[in-house]
């Protein structure tokens, strides 16, 4: 099932992408991960795709990333292998969906993409085993981290770089049906491919990495869990046009646009 939040008709709900059309949602997909009896359904309501638009296919309260999660990228930046996941946090202010504008900030200088996979949680957790982690996943959209690289190198950490408005794409749908464990992962830059690889070199698996979070920190329905990107990361400019292809699952496809002062 390919789960969409979208706007139409002057309301924002749920649906399912089925072809070209989308199908109205009664309440909400997580509600199964309430309890017996909490469901939700199909009201009835149907959309031709080009009538709607896309929106992020969640609102997460927070999402956590990954650091340095994919073999290659480690070799790409001659950094050790970690020996426990490398989370950081973007806020809920930084989710754009897809066609969203990548805005960069005024005085920008080397901003990259990031393509990734991205897992939804279907419920609250805390704690997990890794064994049952996967129980609280509702399913996996496109991500991109796109991070500002002089911001990254000025702080040391990572807030401010990875934390701007706009800085969090997310999308277009989420896909319920699929295993996370290799699929392929391919990022573009106006056209031409810039990343390609499977989500077989992931370093720390989609169990490891609930379990790992979930030790640390509450998760909580629709928070998000960006795992890491691979090699071939590169700069974006006003103009450029970014879309990451996850197989099964789609393209999340963005414009970068830049304010009126930017130094290149």
């Amino acid at each position: 099932m390919r789960i969409v939040r979208f706007a139409a008709r002057g309301k924002v709900k749920y649906g399912v992408l089925e072809d070209n059309v989308v199908r109205g949602f009664r309440g909400s997909p997580f509600a199964r991960f309430r309890g017996p009896g909490s469901t939700f359904s199909l009201d009835g309501s149907t959309y031709k795709l080009d009538e709607v638009r896309l929106l992020a296919p969640c609102s997460p309260s927070k999402i956590v990333c990954l650091g340095l999660n994919y073999r290659s990228h480690a070799e790409e930046t001659k950094l050790p292998i970690p020996s426990v996941p490398l989370i950081f946090i973007k806020p809920s202010t930084a989710v754009i969906g897809p066609d969203g504008k990548i805005v960069l900030p005024r005085l920008y200088k080397v901003v990259d993409y990031e393509g990734e996979l991205a897992v939804v949680i279907g419920g609250k957790a805390k704690d997990l085993p890794q064994e049952r982690a996967k129980d609280y996943v509702l399913g996996y959209t496109c991500f991109n981290d796109v991070s500002d690289r002089v911001a990254q190198r000025e702080d040391g950490q990572w807030t401010r770089a990875k934390g701007y408005d706009t800085f969090a794409p997310l999308g277009p749908c989420i896909e319920t049906e699929i295993a996370p464990d290799d699929l392929k992962l391919e990022t573009y830059l106006n056209g031409e491919l810039r990343q390609s690889t499977r989500t077989s070199d992931l370093i720390f698996g989609v169990g490891e990495l609930i379990s790992f979070i979930s030790g640390v920190m509450t998760l909580l329905p629709g928070d998000v869990i960006a795992t890491g990107t691979p090699s071939g990361i590169g700069r974006i400019n006003p103009g450029d046009v970014v879309e990451v292809r996850i197989e099964k699952i789609g393209t999340l496809r963005n414009i970068v646009v830049g304010l009126d002062v930017s130094i290149k």
